[in-house]
């Protein structure tokens, strides 16, 4: 330890010598006998231990410029000194005072030690040019050993902790402003990737999923509104005759003037291609109709395309939604969409209101409601399973089990057609009872994978849903940590708080939590904070496009990101080309799901690829859809 001596009596820099002298020497005798006495007779005790009393080197300095010149370079080098012991009274030259006071500029850390037997300062005087007062301390002469070295000692350690104090706080706060970055990084990830998953990329104006989003919030509520679906008449032309590009600048163009002339506080969205959609607030059918025909004026006559003229238009189908009418979101659009094909047939550049006559579907929608509740009896409904994969062995880890219905009527129906049908009854419940047991059943034949199961918004807010599923699970045998329950954004954003508390249970007893089509929904930070939840699964629609638009690759990369900060695993579906596999691996993402490894295959098949068989002994299930 560093220790500056100030004092201009020669005989006193021979008493800090001794007193400083290494332990164990004769000079230090005095100070053993000492400790003897405060310590007792013990032998242990009167030999000071080498651990508590540091090796000391002093400076010494007879004048109080030497000392300020010596704690100068001390701070240059790198050493300075812990402590300094002045003598107050120090003429010819500056005083104990003054040393002090230009030793605290210099060093404020410094501890200073003002020995005197007589001043011409009171403590106070000192404290106010050297302090502050708990880095200076007094010691009168003449003074014992022990106390010198004592005092030293004590000081030196104090600090030594006050450095590595400091030097703690300061890497906490580095680590404080590291975290507030990565949290506005996360944030602004957050909201590029939001942004990009609801809007379209060619107009910026909201997408196919922020329209249904927006909708299905303007169903929850009271009153009258409109829905309509808009068509650019011959635009396919246009794209034949003058290419893409100005297909494109068209479509921004024509977007504008749909933003222009919405009715006030309606929203357009681009559904995709040359399709838009209109939500507006309206008092009845006839405002309704008349807020359409200015609009389909508006886009009517000749444009300036890249120099070219083109004629332009546009058709509307419309429906407009009463106090007691069908609020369902796919439906009001399917609505929608029949009337507008409809104005197309009528001839273009019209609006059509939809009616009944329309509808041939609802009798078909019927047909599919009943075949389903004997579908289980007429032994029509198969499980097909698609394997996932982890992305360093690429080995299979578990399947994802989905629904096949081979109907009698209709031949093999997409669950895209059935489920929603089923969704809107309660057949949702008994189909899904039967696929969570059939499941089960197949897994008990795998060696150790586990099985992915969809459970619907409705199925998730059934009454004692985690009770339902755990009994499942007992009476087929199987372990809570080989099922994994796949969930939309849906089935947890009526009621947060309950199905915070339902995955928090679930998670609790071992199940893996799944969240499904992420990116598409309603997807936020805070939804995966206050969820209990293992995986984020992404949509396979921008695996599909990461090749091809920069938007999707965004996305991916972003969904990765947010997954691998918050310690959650990332399941990429619709995985098809050998490209994707390796984008994805280098993406992060931590397992892989799609036809490039295998489509649905039937129960066989699913054993042989788990017992380690080739992919190729197994065949695919033909179903018309990715599952």
């Amino acid at each position: 330890m560093r220790i500056l001596i100030v004092d201009d009596e020669p005989g006193m820099h021979d008493s800090y010598r001794r007193s400083f002298a290494p332990v164990g020497t004769g000079e230090t005798a005095a100070l053993s006998q000492m400790a003897a006495e405060l310590f007792g007779d013990d032998e242990d005790a009167a030999e000071p231990a080498s651990d508590d009393v540091p090796s000391f080197a002093l400076t010494h300095c007879h004048q109080g410029l030497d000392a300020v010149a010596a704690v100068e370079a001390a701070l240059a080098s790198g050493e300075p000194y812990p402590v300094a012991f002045i003598d107050i009274r120090m003429p010819p030259g500056i005083d104990g005072r003054e040393t002090a006071r230009r030793i605290r500029l210099l060093d404020p850390e410094i501890n200073l030690v003002i020995v005197t037997g007589f001043s011409d300062f009171s403590p106070l005087e000192i404290t106010r040019v050297a302090g502050p007062a708990d880095k200076i301390f007094y010691l009168s002469k003449p003074f014992e050993v022990a106390e010198v070295v004592q005092t030293a000692t004590a000081l030196g350690r104090r600090w030594q902790v006050d450095r590595e104090l400091a030097d703690a706080r300061a890497t906490l706060q580095r680590q404080v402003v590291r975290l507030e970055e990565q949290g506005l990084e996360l944030a602004a990830n957050e909201s590029r990737a939001v942004h990009i998953a609801t809007h379209d990329s060619l107009t910026d104006a909201p997408n196919r999923l922020a329209f249904q989003r927006a909708l299905a919030d303007r169903a929850r509520r009271s009153g009258m509104f409109a829905t309509a679906m808009i068509d650019l008449d011959r635009f396919k032309l246009v794209n034949d005759t003058l290419g893409h590009l100005a297909g494109d600048e068209l479509i921004r163009e024509l977007c504008g003037v749909l933003q222009a002339t919405r009715p006030e506080g309606g929203m357009v969205a681009r559904l995709g291609g040359d399709e838009f959609g209109l939500l507006f607030d309206t008092p009845g059918e006839e405002a309704a109709a008349m807020a359409c025909e200015r609009i389909v004026h508006a886009c009517s006559g000749s444009r300036r395309i890249f120099g070219n003229s083109v004629q332009a238009g546009a058709s509307v189908g419309l429906v407009v939604c009463g106090e007691n009418s069908q609020r369902d979101v796919v439906d009001l659009m399917r609505r929608a969409d029949l009337a507008l094909n409809a104005a197309k047939r009528a001839g273009r550049g019209v609006v059509r209101l939809y009616d009944q006559g329309m509808d041939q579907s609802v009798r078909f929608r019927r047909r599919v409601e009943n075949g389903l509740a004997q579908a289980v009896e007429r032994d029509e409904l198969a499980l097909a399973y698609q394997p996932i994969v982890g992305r360093d062995a690429l080995d299979i880890v578990g399947f994802e089990a989905l629904l096949r219905w081979n109907t009698e009527e209709y031949g093999p129906m997409s669950p895209a057609t059935f489920i929603p049908i089923a969704e809107e009854s309660n057949l949702i419940h008994e189909l899904g009872d039967w696929v969570l047991a059939k499941a089960l059943e197949e897994l008990a034949r795998w060696p150790g994978q586990y099985v992915s199961v969809n459970f619907s918004p409705r199925q998730f807010r059934r009454h004692n849903f985690v009770g339902h599923v755990l009994e499942t699970v007992q009476r087929a045998g199987m372990s809570p940590e080989r099922l994994q329950i796949e969930i939309t954004e849906t089935a947890i954003f009526d009621d947060a708080e309950r199905a915070a508390d339902t995955l928090y249970r679930l998670r609790q007893m071992g199940f893996r939590i799944a969240l499904d089509d992420f990116g598409t929904g309603y997807s936020s930070l805070y939804n995966i904070r206050k969820f209990a939840l293992d995986a984020l699964k992404i949509d396979r629609s921008f695996i599909d496009g990461m090749a091809r638009e920069r938007e999707s690759a965004a996305i991916v990369h972003s969904i990765i990101h947010l997954g691998r900060s918050l310690g959650l695993g990332v399941i990429a579906e619709g995985v098809e080309t050998e490209a994707q596999v390796a984008l994805l691996r280098v993406a992060g993402a931590t397992h892989l799901q799609g036809y490039h490894f295998s489509r649905p295959v039937p129960a066989a098949g699913a054993r042989t690829m788990a017992m380690g068989r080739p992919f190729e002994l197994v065949g695919e299930v033909s179903t018309g859809t990715h599952g």
